[in-house]
């Protein structure tokens, strides 16, 4: 019974929807490539560190595959730290969910936890910076 009501709170994974915005990277070559193409596009990257198995980080996907389809001058990437732990390592992701913003190759600032609020004012404020 604890199991129902905690799906009607914290949706389940979607995995990889071909109808989002979002980007996931199941591989290094997959992420390495997504990186330098948004580097170099001088958009803001939204990175999005997170695990199947966190409940904060269901709980958030829904609100960050919104943003996704509404800043669509904004690069949205999903990264499942079990999955690509190097690339974790490199962003120093030590929590999660955590949101790393980077533009032009650097990160500008993060987001730790599922702090929808602070996230989409974050993305706001550095789009158009």
């Amino acid at each position: 019974m604890g199991s129902f009501f905690s799906t009607m709170f914290t949706p389940p994974p979607a995995g990889d929807d071909p109808n989002s915005a979002v980007v996931a990277a199941h591989s290094k070559a997959a992420y390495d490539q997504q990186w330098e193409a948004a580097k170099s596009s001088g958009k803001l990257v939204v990175i999005d560190f997170s695990a199947s198995w966190c409940g904060p980080c269901r709980f958030i996907e829904p609100a960050f595959k919104e943003m996704a389809s509404r800043y669509t001058d904004v690069v949205f990437v999903k990264i499942d730290v079990d999955e690509l732990a190097d690339v974790a390592r490199t962003w120093k992701v030590e929590a999660m969910p955590t949101f790393v913003l980077a533009k032009g190759g650097k990160e500008v600032s993060r987001v730790v936890g599922a702090k929808k609020d602070e996230l989409e004012r974050k993305i706001g404020m550095f789009r158009s910076s």
